[in-house]
């Protein structure tokens, strides 16, 4: 399975690709990218099973690279890792068509249980 990871911050990028070995799965191939713009370029020529990104970043947030996506006819599971975790985010990111919202800071159960959720 390949996984693209999209958060502005390197760090953090390397941090859920820990965390995801910590919850198991840590065999996949791994698609960085640093902002919404390169996400939504590398969503389309990488062709990832899972899109885990950021909600705020530069050129194009995540909300806007899931509503692209789905306007494009994209159905690649798509998760928020973020630090916006309200019910309005959550509501958001459901209606654009988020698999689920983890909110930072996050554990492996967390994304344990998310990814087993949508059949990972």
């Amino acid at each position: 399975m390949k996984i693209l990871v999209a958060d502005d911050s390197r760090v953090m990028r390397q941090i859920v690709i820990r965390t995801l070995r910590q919850a198991g799965h840590g065999g996949h191939d791994i698609v960085e990218a640093q902002d919404g713009r390169e996400a939504l370029d590398l969503v389309r020529s990488e062709s990832p099973d899972l899109v885990l990104s950021d909600w705020n970043m530069p050129e194009m947030n995540g909300i806007d690279v899931l509503t692209s996506l789905r306007a494009s006819g994209s159905q690649v599971a798509f998760g928020f890792v973020t630090s916006e975790g309200s019910e309005e985010m959550r509501t958001r990111a459901s209606q654009a068509g988020a698999a689920f919202l983890i909110a930072k800071p996050f554990t492996p159960e967390a994304f344990g249980e998310a990814l087993a959720g949508i059949g990972l």
